[in-house]
């Protein structure tokens, strides 16, 4: 094992009809079915959609680090 790690980067969209907390796990728990080694993530944007003028859905954009694998 060394001593550095290598990270790749990618962007992901969580959304949820209850929060930006729950759109943002809701993302990371998906990701993580086919991603390994996740270490970190960043909120880049947060929108959400309008329905009869009152919060429909919280969408959260993510950039998801992950290290590449050391083996």
């Amino acid at each position: 094992m060394s001593d550095h790690h290598t990270y790749k980067k990618i962007e992901i969209v969580g959304s949820s009809r209850n929060s930006i907390d729950e759109a943002i796990n809701n993302a990371l728990t998906e990701a993580s079915r086919t991603i390994r080694n996740m270490d970190w993530f960043e909120v880049v944007e947060t929108r959400g959609h309008v329905e009869n003028g009152r919060v429909g859905h919280y969408q959260v954009t993510l950039k998801v680090g992950f290290r590449v694998s050391d083996s």
